[in-house]
């Protein structure tokens, strides 16, 4: 149907045969379209179009033009007219019509594309009907219409439109409600506006409408605005609309019972739909309602999916993204979500919670957008979890915790625990049994033997994830559940009380130094930081980028030729060899490395190491030796035993034996800090190692599968679960499904906004508040993340594969993980919207003593490339800069 009407018609019709007010009328279907501009000779505009890129706004507007005036030129086929004209007939003599276009690509469930194509309102007469029609069709290809589909990656050849054709509602009052609040996200307020005379007023912007705000469940009007009311357009006689300029009226433009009318409207519609409505309506002179379209909200945020093994009822729930937290802005692929189920559930098993069902996941875990996220109502119903988890919050995702905040003040998560014993009755059977108290006492009295037993268990679990050759994809199926649901678990006590310890030391020496050891005095302990396995890992690549350039040869191959390039000729082992041995070490120590490693879908480095390539192409540019990072590095490091003799100085300056024990504990203090601080780090390096063995025994998996033909290539494996996989492996066709996610990630790798915390009623409460990103003077503001100040031109980077940043930019991006951090070597500064001061972006920020500051509201939206700005990462400010 879609194809044959369009959105616009197809939901009309749906709307009219569910018995709904709609005003009555005829549609040319999209073949009409075809037909009539076959001749017109567009199948070279549509290969112009093709190969046009969004960036080339002139050459994409002179082709949408050429297509325009290729239709206004044709005529209708006899048979379209007499078609249209008995159609129109039948509507009565010389009714007055709306003739609207109704686009192929349109009011689809994940874009709109709204107002992309033309309206006219108030046609009267066949032939000003015909010649609508043909302006409707023409405006397929205005402007706007053509660059918002090159931009969603629609081809122009399979587009099309059909035309509705509706008899005009001489307005009285007119407007739009949404059936959700399309701001706030709460799925039960309607929205409405609404303004005297035709609704195109209110849907262009051209008035300032009433604004009411209506509680479906009760009916209640929770929010009265009035507009101006200033403009109303009104049908003129014989056809056409005129501008009317009103005197401003305070009188609204709807009556309580209209009102409440307008939402029981919009109820109706949306259950029918079983999705949020984005509804125009109007009300003639005789009261009567009308429902003039009809089409789906595509910004609001989709509700965590229900747990049907959940048998009781829900109640108002806290809801928080933890890909988010994580740093992934992307979705996750559907291989990426089981293996996380998989792992959620080895923790809570451990923790002595019940989880029936593993590959489901334990009762905390659902899914909303294909992000993972974490239900914390128990959390925020606990005395303990508000004291406990904002704090940690406060350190990793700082916005994050403002949020969970503000959400103690509602009286639907109010507390009602206010025992510690619950989560000490997990918590502490489950340290015991990993000895994580022992794990303190041997890092605080033999740090070495500590850090060597660290890395004993670090051999010992890469050993444990080797698969014989001989392995049968079912029993590599296995392995890789095997991986997820019971070893990765053990990584986070074996490793994490030692940066854990690490850091509550560093708290404990600015207890005991006393005055002068101010948070940013202590900060500058953790630069330089050794045994942190990620700056490892920069370093060695910067090592690769040295030696390479005293190879005039080797560095010459990255002139002119793009990174993929070099990675088709490192696979085929055509690279100089000072590049092809050296590329080969990085990976065999760090190709199992990614951006969004967390994903199990998402390639590794050692897959496709162009992105690798792209940052040593970068790191070749930076010809100032002191800004060299590994000399940067190890002036941070000086700098950082320095501050720890100007505390232990501070500690003791009171002299006496009082004093000079002070001083011996702030010094071993922050000794074992600089020791153990560094291994925050190591915990996800592991796991992302056991996340690469698991993705490599998939792969094989996948390719046993399409030999058989369940799918049809083997990465199509990471758009399936393991209980599929299985299927798969049993014969059954898995193709179709494939299709299908794969079709919807690709459309939510498009969403940019994503909610850190969501209500189970589609609340978003970050936008209850706004984000109070900046000031008036344009200055934006997050949180201190390392300190200096810079001023340089700014590098907007969305996604770090292929982006190049020139040395010095400063780096502005949605967050960061490891595989951002290559392009940190070169950065003159970071700002990240996500993030707390101990966020990994700002541990290493402050590692490599760059300034940065993290937490910036839509900072990628407010900084544009080649901005020149100003970061003070001492103050957690982000301005313009003059020049």
């Amino acid at each position: 149907m879609l194809a044959r009407v369009g959105g616009k018609a197809a939901n009309l019709g749906e709307t009219m045969g569910a018995g709904l007010p709609v005003p009555p009328g005829f549609c040319l279907t999209t073949e009409a379209y075809r037909r009539a501009v076959g001749p017109a000779g567009l199948e070279g505009v549509h290969a112009a179009l093709a190969a046009t890129g969004t960036d080339d706004l002139a050459g994409l507007a002179t082709l949408a033009a050429r297509a325009r005036g290729l239709i206004l030129a044709v005529d209708v086929p006899p048979e379209i007219a007499d078609a249209v004209r008995e159609s129109y007939a039948a509507l009565g003599t010389d009714v007055p019509v709306a003739v609207r276009s109704s686009a192929t690509a349109e009011d689809l469930p994940l874009a709109s594309f709204a107002g992309q194509q033309d309206t006219y309102l108030n046609v009267v007469g066949a032939d000003s009907v015909l010649d609508a029609v043909r302006k409707c069709w023409a405006s397929l290809w205005t402007d706007r219409a053509v660059t918002y589909r090159a931009t969603h990656g629609i081809s122009p050849s399979t587009v099309a439109l059909a035309v509705v054709v509706q008899s005009m509602v001489d307005a009285e009052v007119a407007g739009v409600l949404f059936t959700a609040n399309p701001v706030t996200g709460r799925r039960f307020e309607a929205v409405i506006d609404a303004s005297p005379g035709l609704g195109e007023a209110v849907v262009s912007g051209a008035v300032n409408p009433d604004h009411f705000v209506v509680d479906t469940a009760t009916q209640e009007i929770l929010e009265r605005r009035e507009g101006d009311k200033g403009l109303a357009i009104r049908p003129l006689a014989g056809g056409g609309t005129e501008r009317i300029n009103l005197v401003p009226d305070s009188v609204p433009s709807l009556s309580d019972g209209q009102i409440r009318e307008l939402a029981a409207l919009g109820s109706r519609v949306e259950r029918h739909y079983g999705a949020p409505q984005d509804i125009e309506w109007a009300i003639d002179a005789a009261d009567k309602l009308f429902l003039v379209q009809s089409r789906p909200i595509t910004t609001l945020y989709p509700l965590p999916d229900p747990r049907p093994d959940l048998r009781v009822p829900e109640g108002a729930r806290v809801f928080l993204c933890f890909s988010l937290a994580q740093g992934l802005t992307r979705p996750l692929t559907p291989m990426g979500m089981a293996g996380f189920r998989m792992i959620a559930s080895s923790v809570a098993r451990a923790a002595g919670f019940d989880v029936p069902e593993p590959r489901n996941g334990p009762a905390p875990f659902r899914q909303a957008g294909q992000r993972l996220f974490v239900d914390l109502t128990p959390v925020v119903r606990s005395s303990v979890g508000r004291a406990i988890v904002p704090r940690v919050f406060d350190i990793m995702e700082a916005r994050s915790a403002t949020v969970l905040r503000r959400l103690f003040a509602d009286p639907r998560f109010s507390v009602t625990l206010r025992s510690p014993w619950p989560l000490l009755r997990h918590v502490v059977p489950l340290a015991a049994k990993a000895k994580v108290p022992e794990s303190f006492l041997r890092a605080l009295l033999r740090p070495e033997a500590a850090l060597q037993r660290v890395d004993r268990f670090g051999a010992r679990f890469r050993g444990g994830l080797v698969v014989p050759d001989t392995a049968t994809p079912a029993e590599r199926l296995e392995q890789a559940e095997r991986i997820l649901g019971e070893r990765l678990f053990h990584i986070v006590p074996a490793v994490m009380p030692l940066p854990a310890l690490g850091f509550a030391l560093l708290a404990v020496a600015g207890k005991l130094a006393g005055q002068g050891s101010e948070s940013g005095a202590l900060q500058g302990v953790l630069r330089g930081l050794p045994n942190n396995v990620t700056t490892e890992m920069d370093l060695a690549l910067w090592q690769l980028a040295t030696d390479i350039r005293s190879h005039p040869g080797a560095a010459a191959v990255f002139e002119g030729a793009s990174p993929a390039e070099l990675a088709r000729r490192y696979r085929s082992g055509g690279l100089p060899a000072v590049l092809q041995s050296g590329l080969a070490g990085f990976l065999a120590r760090y190709g199992h490395r990614a951006v969004a490693e967390i994903d199990l879908g998402m390639p590794r480095w050692s897959d496709d190491p162009a992105h690798i390539l792209g940052v040593l192409a970068n790191y070749l540019k930076l010809d100032d030796p002191a800004l060299a990072p590994d000399r940067q590095f190890a002036n941070a490091a000086r700098e950082a035993e320095a501050q720890i003799e100007r505390l232990t100085a501070i500690a003791g300056s009171k002299g006496g034996p009082a004093g000079r024990m002070r001083a011996r504990m702030v010094r071993g203090a922050l000794t074992r800090t600089r020791l153990f601080a560094g291994l925050r780090e190591l915990p996800k390096y592991h796991i992302v190692e056991g996340l690469a063995s698991v993705r490599k025994q998939l792969t094989a998996v996948g390719e046993a599968l399409a030999a058989a033909g369940s799918i049809a290539e083997a990465d199509d494996i990471f758009f399936l679960d393991f209980a599929e996989a299985h299927r798969g492996l049993a014969g059954e066709s898995l193709r179709g499904i494939v299709a299908e996610r794969r079709e919807a990630y690709d459309a939510e790798m498009g969403r940019r906004r994503i909610p850190r915390v969501l209500l189970s009623d589609g609340t978003e409460p970050e936008a209850l508040h706004g984000t109070g990103a900046g000031t008036a003077a344009g200055v934006l503001s997050g949180t201190p993340a390392s300190a200096g100040t810079v001023t340089a031109r700014a590098r907007v980077i969305l996604d770090p594969q292929g982006a190049a940043l020139e040395p010095g930019e400063i780096l502005v991006a949605p967050s960061t993980d490891p595989g951002w951090t290559p392009l940190f070597l070169t950065a003159g500064g970071l700002v990240m919207e996500m993030g707390g001061p101990n966020s990994h972006g700002a541990v290493v920020a402050r590692e490599y003593g760059i300034p940065a500051v993290v937490g910036v509201p839509d900072a990628t939206s407010a900084i544009s490339t080649g901005q020149l700005i100003t970061l003070d990462g001492g103050a957690g400010t982000v301005a313009p800069a003059a020049g």
